[in-house]
């Protein structure tokens, strides 16, 4: 590895980081991280960062430059996704024209856009207009950092993270789903984190029927970035006096139901405040989960977050749509019979070679996660 290349990576992962501050905070736009340097005689010094800000604008590009004014003259660019190459509706130049216009000299990308308006266009024009344009550094974190973007434009739907918690002996409720207490203080301030990272959690409602769940951001100083609360529920059975619908003025619910659910409740939520949405059901009345996802796309959603449960964790995974998978493991046991936390197909999806890699395992508070990457 040269000294270059050794440099490009150090600042790539810092744009990385950095980017990662505003996931969950810009769709339908990803949040880019972007790094403005210059070479001096002690070796390059950074000028300027930039990200994308929040609603998804302006880009990281945008923001870096903003910042660094005439300091990025003859300097290099380290951005995560590669820049923007056409004009948008609402506005504003594309980012390979600030960059031109920057008078940086080297443009470092993590990762080329398959957005069809983009597709390699961006580097494309960089290098038209004279500038060294260098790709794939650090592509594979880029590539996990972005998917929620790429699953969209590619695919028409949201990345979905499904987390499950689960005590000891294997269990996410008490006997007849009761509910119980499962995770560390240190766990569950880190499911918030996940919950302000994510354009929106998407809940079942027999667990919002079990819970009554906020679904909100509980951090300090993040109780802003609370998500679109998303609950799947075929018959329209949630009740206007769930926490979710009396703060649906607060934090925006989404309800997405059968074609055939009825229409009085529909109208009642509507009333309260919640926005209902219809997509197709099977025979056994369940929600057709692709469809749904494709639906959260078409509102511009990247990143969906599932905190349950089991039965649609599972459903998720064998239908390829749970593109990762979080396992808590608690030291406590229930001690008795209860819900089974990771059902027996999911199971199998997880240690199936074919299917999903163990990326990391880690210990949090007293709880140990496991986090599983869907292949391809």
């Amino acid at each position: 590895m040269t000294d270059r290349t050794a440099v490009d990576r150090a600042y790539m992962a810092q744009a990385l980081s950095y980017g990662a501050r505003h996931l969950g905070a810009t769709w339908p736009n990803p949040s880019v991280g972007a790094i403005v340097t210059q070479d001096t005689p002690d070796g390059p010094v950074v000028v300027a960062r930039g990200l994308t800000q929040l609603g998804g604008r302006p880009h990281g590009e945008a923001h870096a430059f903003s910042r660094a004014g005439a300091a990025a003259m003859g300097g290099t660019l380290y951005v995560t996704l590669e820049p923007c190459s056409h004009r948008s509706v609402r506005g504003g130049i594309p980012c390979v024209e600030h960059t031109i216009l920057s008078g940086v000299m080297r443009v470092v990308s993590a990762m080329a856009d398959p957005n069809p308006f983009i597709a390699g266009l961006g580097h494309a024009l960089l290098r038209t207009a004279g500038l060294e344009v260098v790709t794939g550094v650090l592509e594979d974190q880029a590539q996990r950092a972005h998917r929620g973007h790429v699953l969209r434009v590619t695919q028409g739907r949201p990345m979905v993270t499904f987390k499950i918690a689960r005590t000891a002996d294997g269990y996410a409720g008490g006997p007849g789903g009761t509910p119980i207490r499962v995770s560390s203080a240190q766990a569950s301030a880190w499911v918030h984190l996940q919950r302000a990272h994510h354009d929106a959690i998407m809940l079942g409602i027999g667990s919002v029927l079990a819970d009554d769940p906020q679904l909100t951001v509980r951090l300090p100083g993040l109780e802003a970035r609370s998500p679109v609360r998303v609950i799947l529920d075929s018959h329209l059975k949630l009740p206007l006096a769930s926490t979710l619908v009396r703060t649906a003025h607060e934090v925006p619910v989404w309800v997405i139901a059968a074609e055939g659910a009825p229409v009085g409740p529909e109208l009642a939520l509507a009333a309260a405040g919640v926005e209902v949405m219809r997509v197709s059901a099977g025979a056994d009345g369940r929600l057709d989960l692709a469809e749904a996802l494709s639906l959260l796309g078409t509102r511009g959603i990247t990143r969906v977050f599932s905190e349950g449960g089991p039965r649609i964790g599972e459903k998720l995974a064998l239908a390829g749509l749970a593109d990762e998978v979080i396992v808590s493991t608690s030291p406590r046991a229930l001690g008795s019979e209860g819900v089974v936390a990771v059902r027996p197909d999911l199971a199998r999806a997880l240690t199936s070679p074919d299917l999903y890699r163990l990326a990391e395992t880690e210990l949090i508070g007293d709880d140990r996660f496991e986090h599983f990457v869907r292949r391809g």
